[in-house]
């Protein structure tokens, strides 16, 4: 893979992973009121008793269980992309002489 072509992946999965990460932030945030819903909802079944109540308190456990798979799937991703952010630096060699490092004594 030349230079250049690990160059352009590297810039287009940085990118992808900071997209990924910004949109866990956003799943997280959902994640917590789709719990304090499904909660409510659980209590109100438990009290209410009333099938319209025990169907919501269903919908809404059922969207929390959606909505935690689309988390665990956007966590694998980030995963993955910070594996392959690895790989392509391993590959990157920047052009020209490398800056002399100073010596630590």
């Amino acid at each position: 893979m030349s230079q250049a072509s690990v160059e352009r992946r590297l810039r287009q999965t940085t990118t992808r992973l900071r997209e990924a990460r910004e949109a866990l932030v956003v799943l997280d945030q959902q994640l917590v009121s789709l719990a304090e819903d499904a909660d409510d909802l659980r209590v109100r079944s438990l009290v209410g008793e009333s099938p319209m109540v025990d169907k919501e308190h269903r919908d809404a456990q059922r969207s929390f269980e959606a909505m935690s798979r689309s988390r665990a799937a956007t966590v694998a991703e980030i995963a993955k992309l910070e594996r392959t952010v690895d790989e392509l630096l391993e590959r990157f060699v920047p052009s020209g002489p490398l800056p002399a490092t100073p010596d630590p004594c």
